[in-house]
């Protein structure tokens, strides 16, 4: 047995919570409660404009949610053997080293958490424009403002408590029941003549794209392994039926979507679930169904500054170059640089997707490629951690190995390859701010190498 190897167990210990107490059922709600989010409310439309058939549409989801099944089996393989809160930070460090996972952290702050904040925030601002328009950029005004009025909030020390955030998600599904009722019962018919043909590439990895970024969050979810009763069992029967049910939701969802505006209805739409309940229940309907994503939206996007401003805190202190992000301000009780910084970035691209007109596509352009590269690289380091870690215990085991992961790289690799391929020039952006990490990963190991010298 290596030392590292004989290390191990005293880095996971140290991190392991007492008594598991959350039963299957607790699991499955925490799971579904987070990977639902804004992108069901949106994503649908753009998935849509590329497909040639309702039946192509459906099909896409359908992929989605048995893709996320492959990926969410391994990752509980991983989260249950290491247990250790930096998750895809920790896999990348001691799969490949320190560098990888430096260059992963700076991928969180410059493309992935900002990139996701960025998004979120035009998900909000293309429903608060159903309610009341801000001209011609209206969506990303009241994508900026959302931005700076949570962070003004968590920066005065104000936190949404987590029984809020729990009511909001529970807001957020009962918005999508009340979406598939009027779309299946209300508005029955209303997609029943033959769509006109639908322009784009139909091309399943560019809707793939779209869909699996709203199937994410399974990743995030399987880090509850270490406090799931009887975890060798409940794990997979977890992800099973967590999955199984968001499956379902998003592929009625879209059938209610289909039903009410049938599929050119869709593809044009700017805020589907608006136009579709103001196809059923008239102006009424819209302006319900607005204020339902724009509060629940508003959730996902405090949670998302809230916990990128902390991972952007640990980066500061492991990173030279970035060192003033790790300084905490007691007074608010956060990361005040790190926070500041984060949001700074966010606007930035706020603006970019600004200048495109289609602020959602972008971003998900701008994250994608990025996104997928660390996903594969992770399920890369699945195997040489089966090899380098070979002696320590595995409460979870995934099935049928080396299928299922290599199936996982597989998948990895292809949605690298779409989202390089099939999206817009907002993917070569972050590919490039992903390469400025390099020049920055240079200057720390200068830097390191500068306080090593003058200590001695």
């Amino acid at each position: 047995m290596t030392q590292q190897t004989r290390d191990l167990p005293e880095i996971t210990s140290n991190l392991t919570l007492s008594k598991p107490s959350l039963r299957l059922w607790d699991a499955i709600g925490l799971i579904v409660g987070i990977v639902i989010g804004a992108g069901i409310f949106e994503t649908p439309a753009l998935v849509a404009a590329n497909a040639g058939s309702g039946s192509v549409a459906l099909f896409v989801w359908l992929l989605g949610g048995g893709f996320s099944l492959i990926g969410a089996l391994c990752y509980a393989e991983l989260a249950t053997a290491y247990p250790h809160p930096g998750g895809n930070y920790f896999y990348l460090q001691r799969a490949f080293g320190d560098r990888v996972a430096t260059l992963f952290a700076w991928a969180r702050l410059a493309v992935i958490q900002t990139g996701s904040i960025a998004l979120l925030a035009f998900v909000f601002g293309d429903y608060m424009s159903q309610l009341w328009r801000l001209g011609s950029f209206s969506a990303s005004l009241y994508a900026a403002i959302a931005i700076l009025t949570l962070t003004v909030l968590q920066w005065i020390g104000i936190r949404q408590g987590i029984r809020t955030q729990n009511w909001l998600a529970v807001l957020q599904v009962g918005g999508l029941l009340l979406v598939c009722v009027a779309g299946l019962l209300v508005a029955r018919g209303a997609g029943a003549t033959p769509p006109p043909v639908v322009t784009g590439d139909r091309n399943i990895g560019s809707m793939l794209v779209f869909v699996l970024l709203t199937y994410g969050g399974w990743n995030e979810a399987v880090y509850i392994s270490a406090e799931l009763r009887n975890v060798q069992r409940n794990m997979a029967r977890s992800l099973f039926w967590s999955l199984g049910i968001i499956t379902g939701l998003y592929l009625l969802v879209n059938i209610a979507y289909l039903n009410g505006l049938g599929l050119q209805g869709m593809a044009s739409s700017e805020a589907v679930a608006a136009d579709m309940m103001r196809q059923a229940l008239g102006a009424p309907g819209a302006v319900l169904i607005s204020v339902i994503v724009a509060i629940a939206t508003l959730c996902s996007i405090n949670a998302t500054i809230f916990t990128g401003a902390r991972t952007n805190y640990a980066l500061g202190h492991d990173f030279l170059p970035l060192s003033f992000l790790g300084k905490w301000n007691d007074r608010a009780a956060m990361p005040t640089n790190a926070l500041w910084v984060q949001t700074a970035v966010a606007i930035g691209l706020i603006g970019i997707g600004s200048l495109t007109r289609q602020g959602f596509t972008t971003m998900v352009d701008y994250t994608a490629p990025v996104f997928w590269f660390f996903f594969l690289l992770v399920g890369i380091s699945f195997f040489i951690l089966r090899r380098k870690d070979a002696d320590i215990e595995r409460p979870f085991r995934v099935p049928f190995y080396p299928i299922t992961p290599i199936l996982f790289c597989l998948i990895c690799g292809y949605m690298l390859y779409s989202s390089l391929v099939f999206t817009g020039w907002g993917a070569l952006l972050g590919v490039v701010v992903l390469l400025l990490g390099i020049p920055l990963l240079w200057l720390h190991q200068r830097m390191r190498r500068t306080q090593s010298a003058l200590k001695q």
